[in-house]
């Protein structure tokens, strides 16, 4: 068991709901039983792509990391093949269980996954399309929470963003390196913490999308307001619920101004949860160094969705979500993150 713990690398399986929850948080809309089977698709091809990036690699581990459950021959290349078979084929199961658009998002994920680790981890184009899947893993939860991914894109961006750096920062695990990758990844992560704290435009997608719901939703509703609002000009005792109305149908504008504070904090906990490691790397990119940091920037992804989904106006999904790191913590003790 502690073989395939480490073949699917256990701790790092806790980064993964939290993508599909900021899909639906960029929604404006709660989590579903169709945002369910999205995590639970995402951590199919999740486990898919571990599975299959140890089988591709078994031979250079076999000199790098001979620890490893493949090399170390506790877990056959045969088995382990096959196990990253079915769960590709159960995560898009699950996909087409979700709905038609979350299965247009999983086809393309599962097909980055795959020619990440059977054609393009080495090559430059690698550190992308990690950055690539991980995009796609949050447009899944939007697709399958509401129907569409649009909305979603920016969330997406700075998610793939975030693992573009650490990727690439990985590819010097096994080896002496330069700072340059550590400084990079320490500087998007500077980035990505100024632009959390700025807050979403009020004529973002995810609040027109909002707006568009309510219209739909809410009507009639709408048109007795304006109804009122019109007597209330002939009727100066009736003005005040009439004032009151505009802020009501503004859609979750409010929610983002109450979770500016939450974004804030948890902002700066995705900044601290690397900053030490990144900048130790930098100084001295060794391989134990450069390990830990990789797998500091691996754990920092659940405060950056939780940020995400805060930024939203989903603070009680981001509270959730945040309170998965340090369980991520404690287990990455025992199993390698990496």
């Amino acid at each position: 068991m502690r073989a395939w713990a480490e073949l699917l690398r256990v701790p790092a399986l806790f980064t993964v709901p939290g993508d599909a929850l900021a899909g639906a948080g960029a929604l404006c809309a709660p989590p579903g039983h169709r945002t369910l089977l999205a995590i639970g698709s995402s951590l199919c091809l999740y486990e898919a792509g571990m599975v299959l990036n140890d089988w591709a690699d078994r031979a250079e581990d076999v000199a790098e990391r001979p620890h490893r459950p493949l090399p170390s021959g506790r877990v056959s290349p045969t088995t382990a093949f096959t196990v990253a078979c079915a769960f590709t084929a159960a995560g898009l199961a699950l996909a087409a269980r979700a709905g038609r658009p979350a299965l247009t998002i999983a086809a393309p994920l599962a097909v980055t996954v795959w020619s990440y680790d059977l054609a393009l981890k080495h090559t430059p184009a690698g550190p992308f399309a990690m950055a690539a899947a991980r995009g796609l893993d949050l447009l899944l939860g939007a697709a399958a929470t509401g129907g569409r991914a649009r909305p979603a894109l920016a969330s997406a961006a700075l998610l793939a963003t975030h693992t573009c750096a650490v990727t690439n920062l990985s590819r010097q695990e096994t080896h002496e390196g330069t700072p340059t990758a550590a400084l990079a990844a320490l500087a998007t992560t500077g980035a990505l913490t100024w632009l959390l704290h700025r807050p979403l435009p009020p004529g973002g997608p995810a609040h027109h999308l909002s707006q568009n719901h309510l219209s739909r939703n809410h009507l009639s509703r709408n048109r007795r307001s304006s109804n009122c609002q019109s007597s209330n000009r002939r009727s100066p005792g009736e003005e005040a619920p009439g004032r009151h109305q505009p802020p009501a149908r503004a859609g979750h504008r409010p929610a983002h101004h109450s979770s500016a504070p939450l974004t804030s904090v948890l902002a700066t906990a995705y900044a601290a949860a690397t900053a030490r490691s990144y900048l130790h790397a930098s100084l001295n990119p060794s391989p134990p160094l450069t390990q830990r940091a990789v797998g500091a920037g691996i754990r920092a992804t659940i405060p950056l969705q939780a940020a995400l989904m805060a930024r939203s106006g989903a603070t009680a999904t981001a509270l959730i979500t945040a309170a998965l790191a340090p369980v991520a913590r404690r287990l990455a003790r025992r199993v390698s993150i990496t």
